[in-house]
């Protein structure tokens, strides 16, 4: 009998460990495949902006005509060179240019191919500048190849042959007391994915070690901290595994953007959720004379929370699906993919790691271990009664109006300025905050060249309205020239042969004052369109500058869609968790209110303190969807202590045990997740820096003054009333 007995008390304990053993032994395999998967990532990215809009716009439309017009589509790399000490090019200048050009259709490249064999031609021009003091050498690539893998580092064919021309450049024009640049639409691309190359490496380890640190000062612990990072990057390998087959069937587009945004966010949101669990685990420690009956507990307890946030999130993030460009509607899922995969790490993962000592899993908070006391009270086991929080709850709930009401006024001066962040676009040119040389190559073009010629607005007009087209484009300010593609010119050459027609259609290109890269070539873009439209409505504008257009055009139509859709359905999904009315609406008015101060925050940083030159559409939308989403996190984590201490304590004592309670766990939860998102500063791109800004902000604004002061005093302030229609369930303050 007493055999079976211990056998009998034995089977749970074999039970729990076989449970943490296979969920261990999953979770090893998931970081094997899923690493490969994640070093595959940067392979399946799409970086073309004209991928990313939709077949509805102009500029699409277009190109898919225009294409018809040339066998081959080429993506410009452009070659300028001028004199080291910037006087006109001599004969030998020319000479040693000229044997250049001879000289790059020739040069290796990985895997024993030559840049030759993805030109559109070998035959590579020397175009001196009017002013006799520079030269250029166009060289197109095709841009059927240009996206292709090359060599055993798979790289991009644009990156490898524009590098390679540089390689050259540098090697040899010095000695000819020469300087040259490779700039145009090929060395963008290159310089963008040279960009972006700092994602798997640089962006991972600077957020990693950011958050290693805050969870070293958090739980002053050897173990813990590490638990939680395997966490994080085993669910970072897990949305890898899911997103490298489906980026790579174009069920999804992935760019090198929404890269760095999913490593941010998962190792983020993993983390916020991992410091959940831990803390309700070391809480239920105490009251639990076992770890895997205190998991349990806190498991249960944490569960709800956990999912509501993880889906309020993932709702947000899915409503991006709204959007008509590729690269917006693509986020979504692959930053909800990003979401699961933490949720699931957090929720299996996490507490296998901190089961894996069976009996003896205290130690894992070594040195300061969570005893086991059953005889300790409900505030010295779970409910601080001193200490920093317990200070602040007693604060705001003695003088909760004066708190709310003061708090509301200081982030209304704020979003005051919301009106004057600038974000019309910029140029492609600005994208940069580093160096690099594509940028101060199109400054020496410009110097030296017509800009304009460079990538021309494309027009498609019906044949028979070929001199009202040239008129109207040409009455347009900025416009230099209007021309119609010609038989075997390839290009617009004025009153040599016959037009090309193709399908009742021609092709006229016009040359305009400004870049095609510029912001300031999209107004002329726009006025083109408007005086053609009186001329035929068949007529499309498309182009360089008209896709940038239209791509502008389309992020800020999404703004105005996306945004209503997002509050909606969050709002939804927190009445759904509060069985509320007033409480969501209450969560949703602060978190809005924190958005617009960030914003305004923003604008005057940007404007007046870096002086950046503006901002993409797309950062407002971003901003709005990564801040109301993550940021009505905190107030979910603490409305939702609240609410379970308000249906024992009543409201106003639940809003002071919550806010004491939650205050240290969701603190460092913000902390670290504006340290991740800081991370994106790595990354010498305007885009990402302005996001990281903006989220890094926005959630310390929601973790020290939404979630801290505004929510608890006004929630406070409302007492039962906070729950209604159904108010009669709590007790009476």
């Amino acid at each position: 009998m007493l055999t079976n007995a211990g056998a009998s008390s034995r089977r749970p304990a074999l039970v729990r460990s076989l449970m943490v053993a296979l969920a261990l032994v999953a979770w090893l395999a998931i970081g094997g495949f899923g690493g490969m998967a994640q070093g595959n990532l940067s392979g399946v990215q799409e970086n073309d902006p004209a991928a990313f809009l939709p077949e509805s716009a102009e500029s699409t439309q277009a190109n898919e005509l225009i294409a018809d017009f040339s066998e081959d589509t080429s993506l410009p790399a452009l070659l300028v060179i001028e004199a080291d000490d910037g006087g006109a090019l001599t004969p030998q200048d020319l000479a040693a240019i000229g044997t250049l050009a001879e000289s790059i259709p020739g040069l290796d490249l990985p895997g024993g191919a030559t840049v030759a064999d993805y030109l559109v031609t070998s035959q590579i021009p020397t175009v001196p500048s009017e002013d006799g003091e520079a030269a250029l050498l166009p060289i197109s690539l095709d841009a059927a190849q240009a996206s292709d893998l090359l060599g055993e580092d798979e790289e991009r064919v644009s990156t490898a042959v524009t590098e390679r021309i540089r390689a050259e450049v540098a090697d040899t024009l010095p000695d000819a007391d020469l300087a040259g640049w490779v700039t145009g639409p090929a060395a963008g691309v290159a310089d963008l994915v040279s960009a972006f190359a700092g994602i798997d490496g640089i962006l991972l380890g600077v957020a990693l070690a950011v958050v290693l640190v805050i969870l070293a000062i958090v739980y002053r612990s050897p173990l813990l901290p590490f638990a939680v990072i395997l966490t994080s990057v085993f669910s970072l390998c897990l949305a890898a595994l899911v997103i490298v087959p489906l980026a790579g069937a174009d069920v999804l587009l992935l760019n090198g953007q929404s890269q760095g945004i999913l490593s941010i966010l998962v190792i983020g949101a993993a983390t916020d959720y991992s410091l959940l669990l831990v803390a309700r685990y070391r809480e239920e420690l105490t009251r639990n004379e076992h770890p895997a009956a205190a998991m349990r507990a806190a498991w249960r307890a944490t569960l709800e929370p956990i999912a509501a946030s993880a889906g309020t999130v993932i709702v947000g993030l899915l409503c991006l699906l709204l959007s008509d460009l590729g690269s917006n509607a693509s986020l979504g899922p692959i930053a909800a993919i990003g979401i699961v995969a933490s949720v699931l790490g957090a929720l299996t993962l996490l507490p296998a790691l901190l089961l894996v000592l069976g009996a003896r899993s205290r130690a894992m908070f070594w040195p300061s271990r969570p005893r086991y006391a059953p005889e300790r009270s409900v505030q010295d086991a779970g409910v601080p009664t001193t200490g920093l929080w317990a200070r602040v709850a007693t604060l705001v709930t003695k003088r909760a109006r004066v708190v709310w009401v003061s708090t509301a006024v200081v982030l209304g001066v704020l979003a005051a300025f919301a009106t004057t962040f600038q974000a019309e676009g910029t140029s492609d040119n600005d994208v940069f905050l580093s160096e690099v040389e594509s940028v101060a190559g199109e400054e020496v073009l410009a110097e030296h060249f017509a800009v304009g010629t460079v990538q021309p607005i494309q027009v498609v007009a019906p044949e028979g309205s070929t001199d009202d087209v040239l008129a109207a484009a040409e009455s347009v300010d900025g416009v230099t020239s209007a021309a119609v593609v010609t038989e075997g010119s390839g290009q617009g050459v004025p009153g040599q042969g016959e037009a090309m027609v193709i399908d009742g259609r021609v092709l006229v290109e016009v040359v305009t004052t400004d870049s095609a890269e510029s912001q300031a070539v999209l107004a002329t873009v726009t006025e083109v369109r408007t005086a053609l439209e009186t001329v035929n409505e068949d007529i499309l504008v498309g182009g360089e500058a008209a896709q940038r257009l239209d791509t502008q055009e389309t992020a800020e139509r999404d703004l105005r869609t996306i945004i209503p859709v997002v509050l909606l359905v969050i709002a939804l999904m927190l009445m759904i968790l509060l069985r509320s009315v007033v409480a969501p609406l209450v969560l949703l008015a602060a978190n809005v209110l924190s958005f617009a101060a960030t914003m305004g925050l923003s604008a005057l940083v940007f404007n007046h303190l870096l002086d950046f030159p503006g901002a993409d559409a797309t950062v407002p939308l971003y901003g709005f969807v990564f801040l109301v989403a993550l940021g009505i996190d905190y107030s979910i984590f603490l409305m939702t202590r609240v609410r379970e201490e308000s249906l024992q304590l009543g409201t106003r004592p639940g809003v002071r045990t919550g806010l004491a309670v939650t205050g240290g766990v969701i603190t460092s939860a913000g902390l670290v997740l504006a340290a991740t998102f800081s991370a994106l500063w790595v990354i010498p791109l305007l885009f990402l820096a302005q996001l990281a800004f903006i989220v890094a902000v926005g959630v310390l604004i929601d973790t020290f003054v939404v979630r801290s002061l505004l929510v608890p005093g006004l929630v406070h302030d409302l007492g039962r009333r906070t729950w209604w229609p159904w108010a009669r369930r709590m007790p009476a303050d």
